[in-house]
């Protein structure tokens, strides 16, 4: 049947429309209006989610809402955490991610703040910006070409009846059971965990530290414990065993295997957890984005903030292609620059967890001896250079997008190991980042002329960039694995460089200045590789 026939309205078409106001959708719908498009978010539900569900916010995060001038809430009402007790019995052992994250990042540690508070920060500031989100609001259909890089019309439920929107782009923020993902027939591929995961919110936890995260070990099971404020407020999360457990039966292994001693419980949830990534990101003008994309165990904090990255780099994405900045084949990058790291978060942080925290005697004596040699370890190693390392990658800050496909050599704009990080904010430039631009930096040099580039780039500015050889520069093994064969680093470029910025932060490019200047050949490869047409390439702007 026509839907046509039960449409009471048609609104005016817009640019993006975001289907979903969790954190994910709400920080869409934010860069979108802060890049000048124009977007709607809708969700069903009434208004923010009112459960804490999400807690964390890693530093990645954090830097992103200091670009969108919203950081100063959640420093203000957060629930600090940069260290790891591992303890059971005892005093413990304390290892600082904190201090590892120091230098590499403004906002070391990770911050625990409900996503609750999130929605409603993130909510608040699209009211602001004129774009209130549409609760009440529902997806019943869409259609949209998947050979065509734009163009979608959707069916939207209210209180006031079906309204048909037309819009260039969809984003599908919907949650892991996403109907945008299975309008689109996008498999879900992944496992779903044999044991039941636990999450209880618990007021009066005795044992607990402000300021840490707890790791605890028992004869059957392993928990973490996220502090929430003060009075022992704490989240704890744990797997229970196969079948799943009422809220008494699950709390009660945890107090006679764990040793958790609480006054009362605020929220209680069970359920099994999928570990899983869509096959793909984008069908044409529909892209999924967050949980519709990918979802993981909430126990390393990873999950919300993946989301949040993802709508970030997307919306800024979308924003350039719809400017005339980029060529739409750009869009493309969305994929093949988010959805390994999803992969590799399935992969280490869910797969890791899953081994380490299921419960039975089976693990159990595995896992005693891993809490006595990461009580030894952790501290350790989280002091040594690796220690940069792994903070990087829980903090999220530390990704690298490669800039050409695998097994094509680099050109030599993309030999300098900055290219693919994002651009270490330091004093000197966190303010032009904030600007949400695509900016020239200069790095090891006091003046430079403007290189042929379009006048939306900004820039250049001087001195702000990483020093050579540091974040985002520093490189692992792992690093060099996965450029095997991609062609020479580059130790042998010239110390002064102008590194090309991407809104979202991530270099793009870097080029050798000789006498202040890039060579032009250079330039033009960098941006016919990211789709900047050569005619819109042109002097310093006004």
């Amino acid at each position: 049947m026509d839907d046509a026939a039960h449409t009471t309205d048609t609104a005016p078409s817009i640019d993006l429309l975001v289907v979903g106001a969790g954190p994910t959708g709400l920080m869409a719908g934010l860069v979108a209006r802060r890049r000048g498009l124009s977007a709607q978010v809708v969700d069903p539900k009434p208004g923010p989610t009112r459960e804490s569900r999400a807690i964390v916010i890693q530093s990645r995060s954090m830097e992103i809402l200091d670009q969108l001038g919203l950081v100063a809430p959640v420093l203000d009402g957060a629930q600090a955490a940069g260290r790891i007790r591992i303890r059971q019995g005892g005093p413990g052992v304390g290892a600082d991610f904190a201090a590892a994250q120091q230098g590499d990042t403004p906002f070391p540690g990770a911050r625990v703040f409900e996503q609750s508070r999130t929605e409603h920060l993130l909510a608040d500031a699209l009211a602001t910006e004129g774009a209130p989100v549409r609760y009440g609001h529902g997806l019943v259909s869409f259609t949209a070409d998947p050979s065509a890089d734009e163009g979608v019309e959707a069916l939207i439920d209210g209180p006031d009846g079906p309204v048909r929107v037309r819009a260039r782009w969809l984003i599908g923020a919907d949650g892991a059971s996403s109907p945008v993902r299975h309008r689109l027939g996008l498999p879900f591929e992944g496992v779903t965990d044999e044991a039941t995961f636990c999450v209880a919110d618990l007021h009066g936890v005795r044992g607990i530290e402000t300021g840490a995260l707890t790791a605890r070990f028992g004869r059957q099971r392993f928990a973490i414990l996220f502090p929430l404020g003060g009075g022992g407020h704490a989240r704890l999360i744990w797997l229970h065993g196969g079948a799943e457990p009422d809220q008494e039966e699950a709390l009660a292994g945890a107090r006679e295997d764990l040793g958790i001693r609480y006054e009362r419980v605020d929220w209680f949830s069970a359920y099994r957890v999928h570990h899983g990534v869509a096959a793909r990101f984008r069908q044409g003008p529909v892209l999924l984005a967050g949980d519709a994309a990918h979802v993981h165990s909430p126990v390393g904090g990873q999950g919300m903030n993946t989301g949040l990255q993802d709508a970030h780099h997307l919306v800024n994405l979308l924003a350039d292609v719809a400017s005339g900045l980029r060529e739409p084949g750009q869009l493309e990058r969305y994929e093949a620059e988010r959805r390994p790291v999803a992969l590799t978060l399935v992969r280490i942080v869910d797969r890791g967890f899953g081994v380490i925290a299921r419960p039975g005697r089976g693990t159990a004596f595995a896992r005693r001896r891993a809490r006595d040699l990461l009580a030894v370890l952790a501290p350790r190693l989280l002091a040594s250079p690796a220690g940069h390392r792994l903070g990087g990658w829980l903090g999220q800050y530390r990704i690298h997008y490669h800039p050409v496909p695998d097994g094509e050599p680099l050109p030599r704009w993309a030999r300098d190991r900055a290219v693919g990080r994002r651009l270490l904010p330091t004093d000197g430039n966190r303010e032009a980042l904030r600007a949400m631009t695509w900016q020239l930096h200069v790095v090891g040099a006091d003046e430079a002329v403007r290189p042929q580039v379009p006048s939306a780039v900004a820039g250049p500015f001087f001195g702000a960039g990483p020093r050579r050889g540091e974040a985002p520069g520093r490189e692992t093994r792992a690093d060099r694995g996965t450029d095997a064969g991609r062609g020479p680093r580059s130790d042998r470029d010239s110390a002064a460089r102008m590194l090309l910025v991407r809104p979202d932060g991530f270099v793009a490019a870097s080029w050798p200045l000789h006498a202040g200047t890039a060579a032009a050949s250079d330039v033009a490869d960098a941006l016919r590789a990211y789709g900047i047409p050569p005619g819109r390439a042109g002097g310093p702007s006004a």
